[in-house]
């Protein structure tokens, strides 16, 4: 071999610690991949998609907030998405794997540039990538579409300000700010990576004690605060401009509700969440599970926590403590923001342990596990050699910390694989395809559990269905009404309430004749609301007829030859109801008359 070919030769050779990231990264997608595809839209997808399928591609549509959240960027997706493939579920499932992949692979590049390089750095690495508290970003859609561009775009801030810090240089302004906005066009959450890049600048670049250190951060790098604060001025601007419907953010109700929520936010989701837990689960309904680690696990999980906080604090010293520092003061700041504006409700009490809300935290810790342990590279990028000698013991740590997270991965998938609302739609679609032509139906809910009543209108049935490619055709009035049971399945419906007392015609009950109004009395009154009247009837020819309860306007429908029905959704109220027949000649009796709630028809 010549001299000039062994340069060549060792530009060609592969970095090992390269070679092991990208393993650990295509495993970990294809790991949530697994998990992912069991399982289906959820609960907030739903009224997502079906305000895609009901809207123009508008701004008015695009800037729409849903659940206090502006969200353009992923609005867009779903209206491309929507149009294209509906309720399937596998275009999602695909876009929160292609941003896992993006995000992975930006998190090594921000370890390769912020710690020295080794095989150390594949344990932070690790951490995030298989960690079990992040499966919700990439198995429920409505978290994922916010969760993981923010992710990115908190990853790259890091990156612009790290290397604005080491070089100077203004290019890394712009990339810093245009990081920020990418966050923001999918979730307004994303202004915490302004936060989050102060801190970070504070605490791991900033010299000197504690005020020093502030004063330092604020002078030297003040065009970083600058460009940041000027986005944020001008996005809460827009923002706020936009929030014109009443807020659904809520407040704590007492010191005790809010101590009670840190300790599950630190104690029962952080700490296990560092050692691949929380190795159990609790379901949540049709969503994602919450976190719920045995007491033992808690314990065990503290004190390995203290074990790696003691043990890296001696072999790093300061870079260690500022770490843990930092890490501590902004899932702090995290938990605050989520305590100021999510407790005071029912839930309250699990809301420590909701994995999303350490959607932000979760890629800190793991950056701040990085330094503990493998110290913070020179700001003037002075070459260190690389920690070659010590693979098999962070070999080790990753199998343990992988077999851990995936223990986990287990429960959450037993969870996840169970989808309310993807057994109702399937169920209803089959029946639909099979139904005879003329089926329809009045709007009705659909079951809180698929989507909860808090998303009215688009909890409705006529929402709901609106993105399938033939959906169901619903009507005020019909002589033949069917109805979709909680299951999905498609029924005869019925009537369920206050019905007609029994007439006072023998062999008739109310007779309705001479163009003259018949008061017909019912065995309750009825609540002042729109409600189904389902009328039974015989008549001797066609005609109409108008009936009226209480004192809204009447409602007319036709009237056949015969012995017919005829379901009507209207206002009502009282406890008598007037029937009359337009045609002075015809006759038509009627002994039953119910209003109330559609129900599936008994059996039998």
């Amino acid at each position: 071999m010549t001299t000039a070919a062994v340069p060549a030769t060792r530009a060609w050779r592969i970095d090992p610690v390269h070679a092991v990231a990208a393993v650990l990264i295509a495993a970990s997608v294809a790991w949530r991949a697994l998990i992912t595809r069991r399982g289906y839209l959820t609960i907030d997808d739903f009224p997502i998609l079906s305000q895609a399928d009901a809207s123009g591609l508008t701004p008015g549509h695009l800037l729409s907030l849903y659940n206090n959240h502006l969200m353009p960027g992923g609005r867009l997706i779903v209206w491309i998405a929507e149009r294209m493939t509906g309720y399937e579920y596998w275009p999602y499932a695909a876009l929160m794997m292609i941003g896992q992949l993006a995000v992975g692979i930006t998190f090594y590049r921000l370890l390769r540039l912020m710690l020295p390089a080794g095989w150390a750095l594949l344990v932070p690495l690790t951490l995030f990538l298989f960690n079990p508290l992040t499966l919700e970003v990439t198995a429920w859609w409505a978290v994922g579409v916010n969760l993981l561009p923010m992710q990115l775009a908190m990853i790259l801030a890091i990156g612009a300000q790290v290397r604005y810090v080491r070089t100077g240089e203004n290019r890394h302004l712009v990339a810093l700010g245009a990081a920020v906005l990418f966050g923001m066009f999918f979730f307004e959450k994303a202004l915490f990576a302004i936060p989050m890049v102060f801190l970070v600048t504070l605490f791991l670049y900033a010299p000197g004690g504690p005020l020093r250190a502030v004063f330092t951060t604020i002078r030297r790098w003040w065009k970083s605060w600058a460009v940041l604060t000027a986005v944020a001025l001008v996005y809460l601007a827009a923002y706020l401009g936009m929030s014109t419907s009443g807020s659904t953010l809520r407040r704590p109700s007492s010191a005790a509700e809010v101590g009670a929520f840190f300790a599950q936010f630190f104690g029962e989701s952080l700490a296990p969440a560092l050692f691949g837990g929380p190795w159990t689960w609790l379901g949540a309904g049709d969503g994602t599970p919450v976190v719920a680690p045995q007491p033992a696990a808690v314990w065990v999980s503290w004190a390995l926590t203290a074990i790696l906080v003691v043990g890296t604090v001696w072999w790093r010293r300061w870079v260690a403590v500022r770490a843990w520092s930092l890490l501590v003061v902004f899932t702090a700041l995290a938990g605050g923001l989520i305590a100021a504006t999510r407790l005071g409700s029912a839930l309250s009490g699990v809301a420590g342990l909701v994995p999303r809300y350490l959607g932000d935290v979760l890629p800190l810790a793991a950056l701040c596990v990085g330094v503990a342990v493998c110290g913070l590279r020179a700001v003037d990028d002075t070459p260190e050699p690389p920690d070659r000698k010590s693979g098999q013991l962070w070999f080790v740590a990753l199998v343990v910390l992988i077999a851990s997270s995936v223990y986990s991965g287990v429960g959450f998938d037993a969870e996840w694989r169970h989808k309310i609302g993807r057994d109702y739609l399937s169920t209803a679609e089959a029946d639909l395809a099979a139904a005879e032509a003329g089926t329809v139906f009045m709007d009705q809910p659909v079951p809180e559990a698929v989507v909860p009543s808090m998303s009215y209108p688009w909890n409705m049935q006529s929402k709901f269905f609106g993105p399938l490619e033939k959906p169901p055709i619903f009507v005020t009035e019909a002589r033949r009404l069917s109805i979709f049971d909680e299951a999905g399945h498609v029924r005869p419906a019925w009537v369920d309430g206050v019905s007609a007392k029994p007439g006072p015609v023998a062999g008739c009950g109310y007779r309705a004749t001479g163009g003259k109004p018949v008061t017909i009395e019912l065995d309750g009154p009825v609540q002042d609301y729109w409600q189904v009247v389902r009328i039974s009837y015989l008549s001797d020819r066609d005609t109409s007829a108008s009936i009226q309860v209480g004192r809204h306007v009447p409602r007319t429908f036709d009237i056949h030859r015969g012995l017919n029905a005829m379901f009507l959704l209207m206002l009502v109220e009282g406890d008598e109801a007037e029937l009359k027949v337009d045609d002075p000649a015809a006759n038509l009796c009627t002994d039953e008359i119910d209003i109330g709630a559609l129900v599936p028809q008994p059996v039998g």
